[in-house]
């Protein structure tokens, strides 16, 4: 193998895979390495033998209808935004040919000791049980001022600016109770805490109208999810990459990494195939310990297997659920998410609860409890905690990349950014994508 190449990517999470796609539709010629045998890293979808494997190796696992290969268990649970950045990228690559995806069924938020769904559409917005009526009326005017926002036109803005006033400037200036504001912040704008509220209201706005233009694609929902797993998403961007002469290599450690004579500057790697040669590195934070710190969160997620719907979201095959963080004391989101047989991740009559959240006490499992309460009784629950790590510096001068870890927000936007962070970085110019104009396989416009 010993062989020279534009690009070394290390690990085959969502993030590597992206970018690895990317730069070879660019023209780069692009090694990617995994350690694993399998595609997806953090991201990677596991059978049922592989799920037990990894978080009860000796333990008892209950008697469970369909063979391991039914069961597409993601390790990390997100959602892709219908009208998000990640589905902009599957569209402008042409990845989706790969991919079937199906619907989410429902947007669900929980409001004082009960779930109640996110509105849809305006039907469902005036029989709503989040608002009373007068309510719903500040809070149309309120939606009705963020849509007809126009940055170039005066008239639009009344009496606030996005770029200055806080998030919590506008609520009062709509006079929205608590609990609305509750609902805009974290089920709609997707906050996971109450930090925005004194920041400035643009980013807030901009996540608003996302979610809006999200649910408007489709219907029902903003969210959409790959049939079998998100682990399909890395595997469609390692066949754009190959398509485009990318070359990959799975079950491959790494012995050892090169670096130019005065040890400062990436060079290569070393492999039981030989040594590749090349300028940069992208890489998930496992290959370089030493070039990442700790954000101080950590990530608890529960695999929760049920044979029942999730109680009060009228038997939909697939829903998320929010629990802002002040309606049970904390000061981070809970975050469900609830998959079927229809997504081709269990068998038929199981479902898929997993349920994530950022650490705050010395007994992380306690913290879940709100969510278990939702979901009724459970078949079986496997817990996993992560560790958050970002890269210590941005990578210019070692030529060593890294990404970021997941989050434990519930969608791909915050992935996203830091796809495109790193695309900038590494090539010097921005990704610029084509508007999102067709529809996705699975999903009719």
């Amino acid at each position: 193998m010993d062989e020279n190449y534009d690009v070394i990517v290390l690990g085959t999470g969502l993030t590597e895979c992206v970018l690895s796609g990317l730069l070879s539709v660019d023209g780069k010629k692009v090694l990617h390495i995994d350690r694993q045998d399998f595609y997806g890293g953090e991201l990677a979808s596991l059978n049922l033998g592989q799920l037990y494997n990894k978080f009860r190796p000796s333990g008892q696992k209950p008697e469970l209808r369909g063979r391991d290969r039914d069961w597409c268990v993601d390790l990390i649970p997100k959602f892709l935004m219908a009208n998000g950045e990640l589905t902009n990228i599957l569209v402008h690559t042409n990845v989706t040919r790969y991919i079937e995806f199906k619907q989410i069924g429902g947007s669900y938020v929980y409001r004082n000791g009960r779930i109640a769904k996110v509105p849809s559409n305006q039907a469902e917005a005036i029989s709503s049980s989040l608002m009373g009526i007068f309510e719903k009326r500040r809070m149309k005017q309120f939606l009705d001022y963020l849509t007809k926002w126009d940055d170039d036109d005066a008239s639009t803005h009344g009496a606030l600016d996005l770029d200055k006033n806080t998030m919590n400037e506008v609520y009062n200036y709509f006079r929205l109770e608590n609990g609305t504001r509750d609902f805009i912040g974290h089920a709609m704008a997707l906050w996971s805490n109450d930090d925005y509220l004194n920041e400035v209201a643009r980013p807030t706005y901009e996540r608003i109208i996302l979610y809006g233009q999200s649910v408007a694609k489709y219907g029902k929902s903003p969210y959409i999810y790959p049939l079998y797993g998100l682990g399909e998403l890395p595997q469609g961007f390692a066949r754009l990459s190959a398509i485009y002469g990318g070359t990959y290599m799975l079950d491959t450690p790494i012995d050892e990494v090169i670096y130019d004579d005065d040890n400062k500057k990436f060079a290569g790697v070393k492999t039981k195939e030989g040594t590749a040669k090349a300028p940069i590195v992208i890489a998930d934070p496992t290959y370089f310990p030493e070039k990442v710190k700790k954000t101080g969160q950590k990530v608890i997620r529960a695999m929760c297997i049920l044979e029942h719907p999730v109680p009060n979201t009228h038997d939909l095959d697939s829903v998320q659920i929010v629990i802002p963080q002040n309606q049970v004391g904390r000061k981070n989101d809970i975050y469900i998410a609830v998959l079927s047989d229809v997504h081709c991740v269990v068998p038929k009559g199981y479902y898929l609860a997993i349920v994530s959240t950022i650490i705050e006490t010395e007994t992380p499992h306690v913290e879940l409890e709100p969510a278990f309460k939702l979901l009724g009784p459970r078949l079986d629950t496997l817990m996993g905690i992560a560790e958050i790590y970002e890269p210590q510096d941005d990578g210019t001068a070692s030529g060593i990349y890294i990404s970021k870890s997941y989050d434990a927000t519930s969608h791909f936007e915050s992935a996203t950014d830091d796809i495109k962070d790193l695309y900038f970085r590494v090539t010097g110019k921005p990704l610029v994508l084509e508007k999102l104009t067709e529809g996705l396989n699975g999903l009719d416009e």
